[in-house]
């Protein structure tokens, strides 16, 4: 595969509605877009990195820069190494950036463009390529931090009445045991309800994290600091509620370290934080083989990566419901045809590659900038 340009395109994406959690407040999500194009195809990637780097150390300024000066320059050199352009697929584009540390984000979107482009040149479906074992995946939806616990309900309800199979609510301190009781009294034991705190506690928030107990949790996600393995195994000794982890894991070797240690017994999966769907794909097969289960997380992705994450969760080790939740939960308008929720599912798209595409004018509408960067 040759590729003949990369484009970086650069969009801005108004939520439906607020989007708070521990480390701030979203209304618009930005977003860069890569487009790779090949004589035979275009793919194209997501990158999920936010605006500012208060989920992880990355942002999307900072990702755009870094693929325009150094991740793209150096698949350009690498390919040309390569005897045949046939031998450049997603794994030689993930052995190019190999040498540039950390920037996961911005690798996850150049190796999906890539991806995407081999595999609709071949015909081939994300799914089929990663090893889908359903058509169908149940989702969950996430559901932000309120100014009152009325308000939660109402959005919690309206939820339910979509039909979503889980709850995800954001915690902090200060707001988690009330509301987390509330909605526990109003929808009941059998809904299927966990918790999110993107680290905003430390160990000595312990005690009171195990009041949580008493509501049947699926998982408490993410409770203490990202770079601290060994305190969440001690916190995980102290809670009945299992432990999931998310900004912790960046890599399958994190993963490894996570479970050798004790530190969880549930893994968040999002494709982006890990550095791309390969690397994903590896998280999954390692906590298959340890009997950790995993679900795949969500970063209020476009159309183009929500349908890469509903193939993800399609494989056989993702038993719980994840944040692949419908294009409406998010836009009022999707850049790609709109996901919709039916029956509490989402279907894996089965066409070549990513198996949707943009709308080139409702692209075009929400574009700030763009740039091409011939190779």
């Amino acid at each position: 595969m040759k590729i003949t340009g990369v484009e970086l395109r650069r969009i801005a994406m108004p939520l439906v509605t607020p989007f708070r959690t521990s480390f701030g407040t979203e209304t618009t999500r930005e977003v860069v877009l890569v487009r790779v194009v090949t004589p035979d195809a275009e793919g194209w990637g997501e990158c999920v990195a936010m605006a500012e780097p208060r989920y992880s150390s990355e942002y999307a300024d900072g990702a755009a820069d870094v693929l325009r000066r150094f991740l793209i320059p150096a698949l350009s050199r690498y390919a040309a190494e390569l005897a045949e352009p046939a031998e450049f697929d997603a794994q030689a584009a993930e052995r190019a950036m190999e040498p540039f540390k950390g920037h996961r984000m911005a690798k996850a979107a150049l190796e999906t463009a890539v991806l995407d482009a081999r595999l609709r040149a071949r015909g081939e479906s994300f799914g089929s390529f990663l090893g889908a074992a359903r058509d169908r995946v149940p989702c969950g939806v996430s559901v932000g931090i309120m100014d009152s616990v009325p308000r939660l309900l109402d959005a919690v309800a309206g939820y339910v009445e979509e039909g979503y199979v889980r709850i995800k609510l954001k915690i902090e301190p200060g707001w988690d045991v009330a509301p987390v009781r509330a909605v526990r009294e109003r929808f009941g034991d059998d809904l299927l309800l966990q918790v999110d705190a993107n680290a905003a506690y430390g160990l000595a928030d312990a005690h009171h994290l195990a009041r949580l107990d008493a509501f049947g949790l699926l998982l408490v996600e993410q409770p203490l600091a990202d770079d601290d393995l060994v305190q969440h195994a001690r916190l995980a000794k102290l809670l009945r509620t299992p432990i999931c982890l998310d900004e912790s894991i960046g890599s399958a070797a994190h993963a490894a370290a996570a479970i050798s240690l004790g530190s969880c017994s549930i893994v968040n999966v999002k494709p982006g934080r890990v550095g791309g769907y390969l690397e994903a794909r590896r998280i999954h097969d390692l906590c298959r083989a340890h009997g950790v289960a995993v679900w795949c997380g969500g970063m209020l992705e476009t159309g183009l990566g929500r349908a890469a994450n509903v193939a993800l969760a399609a494989l056989p080790g993702f038993t719980l419901p994840g944040d692949t939740s419908g294009s409406g939960r998010y836009y009022a308008t999707d850049i790609t045809p709109p996901f919709v929720l039916d029956g509490g599912h989402l279907t894996v798209p089965t066409g070549p590659g990513l198996g949707v595409s943009p709308v080139p004018e409702i692209l075009d509408e929400v574009t700030v900038t763009t740039e091409w960067i011939p190779l």
